[in-house]
């Protein structure tokens, strides 16, 4: 089995103010609806809230900061008035695909390095070294129309490049012969009740059928990808920042997210379509997860972040920033624009600085 890939001498911030260090008392876990924290709580003030949420609604789109939220040790500190609204997630259900390979793999029934044609007979005449995890890191070669199951021949040798594309419908596919049931199923049993997400904010779509089974999209697509409210959504980011454990009880392994969701893929990687937009990926890209990781010249995503922030993220700026270290998730679910994911480190900064910043010192 692979490891993650080295990092480069770090550059994220490594001084936080109080507020975001990780000394403080145990998080929250909500039975039911998110809560307040007490006014003795330690975490981040009302007023560097409205500086990060002024931040992110100068990056994005007309619907600002309606369907954000934004939780800290387990305590609701923002909700805008749409988090209820169960909107296409688009791209951010690639990570909840790649949720349903972490349980797979927890349950020792597959593993991220075993050849996918072990599972898809199928795919060993074209794509006999192809692995899960290439599929899940797009560096697999397959093509694969929107919508189609049925591979067509290779894009580029297995490893060779990194495409971001529809693949991760076949995944979905090979994981739900794996599991032997719809992946929606697998998910809510596992993941999704028990941390308390309500069953009518959430529906994974399907238009394909095999072996008698409905095969749910992994890549994202809107007739065949997750549907979800950012109440929901905030949920699920809550539990992989606690890594896997919800009020102390493991529903996913830390094993599965310090392997999905660190980088994967070389920074090196050439791109199959270099004048598509995915130039952020290599060295940025897991198991289906954003990371803050570092690009060819050594730029990190996030550099106001912890090395360890990561995202599940998704077209038209929906967004799952999970940042362990400081016990923080921001989501943002819309349907507006398309941005720059790392616009998002202003919003990181913000939350991050103290008085003492020189770009602070005139407003005190």
């Amino acid at each position: 089995m692979s490891s993650p890939l080295p990092d480069s001498p770090d550059t994220a911030q490594t001084s936080v103010p109080s507020y975001l260090a990780n000394s403080q008392p145990s998080p929250v876990f909500p039975a039911g609806s998110w809560i307040t924290p007490p006014p003795d709580a330690p975490v981040i003030p009302p007023e560097k809230v409205h500086e990060a949420l002024e931040v992110l609604r100068s990056v994005v789109g007309e619907e600002g900061s309606s369907g954000t939220m934004i939780i800290h040790r387990g305590y609701l500190l923002w909700a805008g008035e749409n988090v209820g609204h169960k909107g296409h997630i688009w791209s951010c259900t690639k990570s909840i695909n790649s949720i349903c390979l972490g349980l797979l793999w927890d349950d020792g029934k597959c593993s991220p390095d075993d050849l996918a044609s072990q599972y898809l007979p199928a795919l060993a005449q074209d794509y006999p070294e192809v692995t899960l995890r290439h599929m899940a890191t797009f560096t697999s070669g397959i093509h694969l129309e929107a919508l189609s199951l049925d591979p067509g021949p290779p894009n580029f040798a297995v490893g060779a490049a990194i495409h971001y594309s529809q693949e991760l419908d076949l995944l979905a596919y090979i994981l739900t012969r794996i599991a032997g049931e719809p992946l929606s199923d697998l998910f809510k049993r596992r993941i999704a009740d028990p941390i308390g997400m309500a069953p009518a904010g959430w529906e994974w779509k399907t238009v394909n059928t095999r072996d008698g089974l409905p095969i749910h999209g992994g890549a994202g697509m809107p007739e065949n990808g997750m549907y979800m409210t950012a109440e929901n959504l905030a949920r699920l980011g809550w539990l992989f920042a606690n890594d896997g454990k919800w009020d102390g009880r493991e529903l996913i392994s830390k094993r599965y997210i310090e392997h999905a969701c660190v980088a994967q893929v070389s920074p090196h990687a050439p791109m199959h379509d270099p004048a598509d937009w995915y130039h952020q990926l290599p060295g940025r890209y897991g198991l289906s997860w954003w990371t803050n990781g570092v690009d060819s010249a050594g730029r990190r995503l996030w550099p106001s972040a912890p090395v360890n922030t990561f995202a599940a993220q998704g077209n038209n700026n929906n967004i799952c920033l999970i940042v362990p270290e400081w016990q923080l998730v921001i989501v943002r679910t819309a349907q507006d624009q398309v941005i720059n994911v790392a616009l998002y480190d202003d919003v990181f900064k913000s939350i991050s600085r103290t008085p003492r910043d020189p770009d602070e010192k005139q407003s005190l």
